[in-house]
């Protein structure tokens, strides 16, 4: 049964469950400056016919994460 007011989903505005002075909301502010810089030439790279292909920000950030969370200390 479902609880009175409560739906089988939930939504939650993830902005708010990150902490403010995470280091990754800095690091993202400066990755999201650099990547509007480049979003001609992006663009310019892509046929308007065809399939739509993943944005290569999106892939971008996703390296960018990958690289920061598997990073070893060095021992």
């Amino acid at each position: 049964m479902e609880a009175s007011g409560q739906g089988l989903f939930s939504y939650v505005d993830l902005e708010a469950r990150v902490r403010r002075d995470h280091p990754l909301c800095r690091i993202r502010a400066i990755v999201n400056e650099a990547l509007s810089a480049l979003e001609r030439e992006f663009a310019a790279l892509y046929s308007p016919i065809g399939r739509p292909s993943i944005p290569p920000e999106k892939l971008l950030k996703a390296m960018l994460l990958q690289a920061f969370y598997s990073a070893r200390n060095g021992s």
